[in-house]
């Protein structure tokens, strides 16, 4: 959950589970948005639940959306912006770990899912996984950001995109094969 000090206006990012949790971290909060960035279960089940109890509007990819059956208020795109309080959220579009994956960057903060975990990437043995996609969103749209930016991934440990450039198994061995 990212919110804005000054207004209390939130937005969820994965609300994949235990949506008590979230529900209770949202107390004192105006949620505007719940964004997906994926549509796998641990990343998008329990968004409606926690909607229709905190309120604010859903999204997730199109693509997603479809490969997984999934609905939402609205279908997020590269380059959309989701404003809350005095921030906005941008939408990143990164597909390979699914078909419609996405990030989220707020300021120097960058959600990435399962796109990008520290020092890897995410699951790459699923059956919609494309390892060649993945790897193409990872270096053009996110390892592209200033090195200060903060990763957080869907799992894991928080990072830097500086970090990810210099220990990322999976860059390494994309630049050894050259």
């Amino acid at each position: 959950m990212v919110a804005c000090a000054r207004t209390k206006e939130a937005v969820v990012i994965d609300p994949g589970a235990d949506p008590e949790k979230i529900v209770a971290q949202c107390q004192g909060l105006t949620v505007r948005h719940l964004a997906c960035s994926h549509g796998h279960r641990n990343h998008a089940s329990a968004k409606d639940d926690v909607r229709a109890r905190v309120g604010g509007e859903t999204g997730l990819s199109l693509l997603d959306a479809k490969a997984y059956l999934r609905s939402a208020d609205r279908y997020l795109e590269e380059g959309d912006r989701l404003a809350f309080g005095d921030f906005e959220l941008e939408v990143i579009g990164t597909p390979g770990h699914s078909p419609g994956s996405l990030c989220f960057k707020v300021g120097n903060h960058l959600f990435t899912g399962d796109t990008l975990l520290a020092g890897n990437l995410g699951r790459t043995d699923l059956p919609d996984v494309d390892l060649r996609r993945q790897l193409v969103s990872v270096i053009s749209k996110l390892l592209s950001l200033p090195e200060n930016t903060v990763v957080y991934p869907g799992h894991g440990p928080t990072t830097t995109v500086g970090q990810e450039r210099r220990d990322n198994v999976a860059v390494e061995m994309l630049r050894r094969a050259g």
